[in-house]
């Protein structure tokens, strides 16, 4: 009787999780996830110089919570947070150093902390997570995959090294080092051990999930076992991989490698696909079998796995920069269109180019050893003290609102409505249909950034003249036909209509 008192017990006082916990809205396609850096998130930039100088207050998890709410209204219901994890400050690259750079598994990095705070490092992370659930808004913690110079000189066990026992560089990421894994025979047991320290203080800050950072280059034994020891105190925590169908090899020759496929075998619910080459692709199909792709990869599995649309991350150039504004405001409509987890990064929504007018030059203070403020050209900057993310192109920040409205307003038809592709008759021009329950949405675009395309022909089966069309986005100027539609577009834009009590 005393046993079965004592089991009862243990059970009441077991955590539960809710069915909307992010696993589950992510693999229904429902997570709506902005990536950003606490370091630079809110950062109080007085002179607007483009840089937080010493009577400057940065980003931190304290004044972070003061966008919250602007990031809920938009729609936003999950958080990627870059690294937060110490960085290195030795070979560093950067005056603060690359939030990547990490050289602590389970502390806080000190630059996110407001010293104003009576607060410990770890209540101020928690005091901003609890404050994002307080707003229904899930919190993604980064992993990251390699290690910073400082954390090799006090911990050599962690690392790969060569003959001459010096660490290895890989690619040309020169301010970290290439962990040393193990295999799928025999793991490296200090590493791994170091992960789980990393598990355990994300789950005790109340994260709901991580992002891997190259997940790529750790066997699938690892992830495998990472992925259970932490699904055993946490079933509805995310596990989304950095990884991609295009990838094809290691950043080093001494790195493991473990191809997308095999890592949702081991566990990840998601992953990036390659929806960032859309800046590349040159004709439609590129995007249309993309997106089909990844519908059959995901459907081969015995559990439910899902990608984000990850047409913009912090590792790419900013798409005002690569197409214009039109290309900007593309994404955001096939971020709320296409059946798979949106996600961008902060900035984005309002057109942010990440053109730091100091960037790469001589600093007047640093607190690494490079003395210059490098940063990626066009790209979110994740190695100095900088002002935060804010574009000033109203036009992507009005299509960003409303393609997000649409997507939040159609939640049924766009997380479990059919996807079908529609055939044109121009190259460079996609189509598809998206439809649930006797709704149906039509998406157009041109993929030519320059050239405008006329007389377009849309095959839609079963499309009758009588049908009534509402243009949610885009020129109105169509004409229907049986089984078509005829319309011109701009260069780069991108039409959405939707066609009442009508199916595909």
């Amino acid at each position: 009787m005393r046993s079965l008192l004592l089991i009862l017990c243990l059970f009441l006082f077991l955590p539960t999780y809710a069915d909307d916990g992010l696993r589950t809205m992510f693999l229904n396609n429902k997570a709506i996830i902005c990536g950003i850096n606490i370091r630079n998130f809110n950062a109080n930039d007085i002179n607007k110089n483009g840089l937080i100088e010493e009577d400057e207050e940065s980003g931190n998890f304290i004044n972070a919570i003061k966008r919250l709410d602007e990031l809920q209204a938009v729609g936003i219901n999950t958080l990627h947070l870059l690294p937060i994890t110490p960085v290195g400050k030795l070979k560093a690259l950067g005056t603060a150093g690359s939030v990547y750079a990490i050289s602590s598994f389970d502390k806080i990095n000190p630059q996110l902390i407001d010293k104003k705070s009576e607060l410990s490092p770890e209540a101020q992370a928690k005091l901003f997570i609890d404050e994002c659930h307080k707003r229904n808004i899930k919190v993604i913690i980064d992993l990251p995959s390699c290690g910073a110079y400082d954390l090799f000189l006090s911990n050599p066990e962690l690392f790969v090294k060569n003959k001459k026992q010096l660490s290895i560089v890989p690619t040309d990421w020169t301010d970290v080092r290439l962990f040393k894994t193990g295999n799928d025979t025999k793991l490296n047991e200090d590493l791994f051990e170091a992960h789980k320290r990393f598990i355990d203080m994300v789950i005790e800050l109340g994260a709901d999930g991580i992002r891997a950072d190259v997940a790529t280059i750790k066997p699938y034994k690892f992830w495998f076992e990472l992925i259970n020891y932490t699904r055993e105190k946490n079933p509805e925590f995310l596990y989304l991989a950095e990884a991609s169908d295009s990838w094809r090899e290691p950043p080093s020759k001494l790195a493991e490698f473990t191809p997308y496929n095999k890592l949702l075998h081991a566990g990840f619910d998601g992953y990036y696909g390659s929806f960032f080459n859309l800046k590349d692709w040159k004709n439609a199909s590129q995007l249309i079998d993309h997106i089909k792709f990844n519908k059959k990869l995901l459907n081969s599995y015995p559990e439910f796995k899902s990608v984000i649309l990850s047409f913009t991350t912090h590792d790419e150039v900013s798409p005002i920069i690569l197409h214009g504004e039109k290309f900007s405001i593309m994404i955001s409509w096939l971020e709320a269109t296409l059946p798979f987890n949106p996600y961008f990064i902060d900035g984005f929504q309002s057109g942010d180019d990440y053109l730091y007018s100091w960037a790469n030059t001589k600093a007047t203070v640093t607190e690494t050893d490079d003395d210059y403020y490098f940063v990626h050209r066009g790209k979110l900057d994740i190695f100095n003290y900088s002002c935060k993310p804010e574009g000033k192109n109203e036009l992507v920040k009005t299509n960003f609102i409303e393609a997000f409205n649409f997507r939040k307003e159609n939640n049924d038809l766009i997380s479990k409505g059919t996807f079908t592709p529609l055939k044109t008759d121009k190259e460079k021009v996609f189509a598809f249909s998206r439809s649930y329950k006797g709704d149906t949405i039509v998406v157009i675009g041109n993929l030519d950034y320059k050239n405008p395309q006329k007389k377009i022909v849309v095959k839609i089966p079963n499309l009758k003249k009588k049908k009534n069309l509402c243009v949610i986005k885009g020129s109105i100027n169509y004409k229907i036909s049986k089984n078509k539609i005829i319309m011109d577009l701009d260069n780069g834009e991108i039409k959405v209509l939707r066609i009442d009590n009508f199916a595909l």
